[in-house]
């Protein structure tokens, strides 16, 4: 297995010769036979001389030094054409050659629901992700997820607090964790069961072109894509897209319609995916898709997580476009309801937010 692991490394490490080729080149050969092709071999399989000259013993001996430090870090390696490759990524159209993961790579192989949205969500979606979250992996689906701020880190803790697996994919190497600020988080994924995934070799720092790559494994290895906010030029768009691309389904929760971060899900919605309100809308679609999804043990409120906005006004982002009702600004902005209520009637005169009944609620 080493052996093969080996080639497969040097096949990932090998440059000048873009990933469809690469994978062009492995519906004829296992990466160990194009090792052993003369140079005359692979060029008659299109490739250039200097392309066929990249196939040689030294990268495979570069390569043990990237295997040993993969094990050093506990990471699993896992091929192409491995048993324990997710079945749903094999079939899309440029699945990753090899699949990096720590911790339980049997994860991998569970019925999965993508749940994405943006970084800087409002309180209400962040809240909405882990009800969703939880609900659906009391139904027995593992939740997948980018492990980003936002309604990734929601998406997550829901399953974890369900004491259900959640599978988070990056865009570095597993050696870091990226946004540091999630470190723990990423811990308490490995520690419940669950799974870190990345198509990069350990040392890959973020890079912007990665992110969008990575969101074709979260969606390529789930039945679904929920949507939970996206605004209408988003990543979380472009996980939507890829999910379609995919074949896969695709929902979207709906929002005001004075939300820059909901018209994304409303143009989904108008495209045809599934307009969600309850958990019951998504276990419901994908019960046709798997025999595995369960119902919940007992029917109950799901407990809402009090959400942090870390790189939003503390005041004016507990104001969602509903009405909210000071007290609840209060208990997210963690100040005095009076504080809070001289500080809106503030906003108010700014024309950032409008008192209604039953609260404030935020301006367009």
């Amino acid at each position: 297995m080493a052996e093969s692991i080996l080639h497969w490394l040097a096949l990932l490490k090998l440059t000048g010769i873009r990933h469809t080729n690469k994978l062009k080149l492995l519906n004829q050969y296992s990466p160990l036979q194009l090792f052993q092709l003369q140079k005359n071999d692979l060029i008659a399989l299109g490739l250039s001389a200097h392309q066929a000259a990249g196939f040689n013993q030294k990268l495979i001996e570069d390569s043990q030094s990237l295997l040993a430090q993969c094990r050093a870090l506990n990471i699993h390696c896992i091929d192409l054409h491995h048993p324990g490759y997710p079945s749903l990524l094999r079939e899309i159209s440029d699945p990753p050659l090899l699949l990096f993961v720590k911790g339980d790579p049997a994860c991998l192989q569970q019925d999965q629901l993508a749940i994405v949205g943006p970084r800087m969500a409002t309180f209400s979606a962040v809240d909405i992700a882990e009800e969703f979250s939880y609900g659906l992996s009391e139904r027995g689906l593992t939740i997948t997820s980018g492990l980003a701020l936002g309604i990734d880190s929601a998406a997550h803790r829901g399953a974890l607090n369900q004491s259900g697996k959640t599978i988070a994919v990056v865009a570095t190497g597993l050696d870091q964790v990226y946004p540091r600020h999630n470190h723990d988080l990423a811990e308490r994924i490995l520690t419940s069961g669950g799974a870190i995934v990345s198509e990069y070799v350990p040392g890959t720092p973020p890079r912007a072109g990665h992110f969008p790559r990575r969101n074709r494994i979260i969606t390529g290895m789930s039945l679904g894509t929920l949507v939970v906010e996206a605004a209408l030029k988003s990543g979380s768009l472009i996980s939507a897209r890829l999910a379609m691309e995919q074949n896969r389904e695709v929902f979207a929760i709906p929002g005001s319609i004075y939300n820059a971060n909901a018209k994304g899900c409303h143009q989904l919605i108008k495209q045809g995916a599934h307009l969600v309100e309850c958990v019951q809308d998504v276990s419901s679609e994908l019960v046709r898709l798997t025999a595995n999804l369960q119902a919940p043990k007992k029917p109950k409120k799901i407990k809402k997580i009090e959400s942090q906005g870390l790189f939003l006004d503390p005041l004016l982002a507990s104001v969602d476009y509903e009405a909210t009702p000071a007290d609840v600004v209060a208990s997210r902005c963690k100040l005095p309801v009076e504080e809070v209520l001289t500080r809106l009637t503030i906003l108010e005169l700014r024309g950032l937010v409008v008192a209604v009944p039953g609260g404030f609620l935020k301006q367009k």
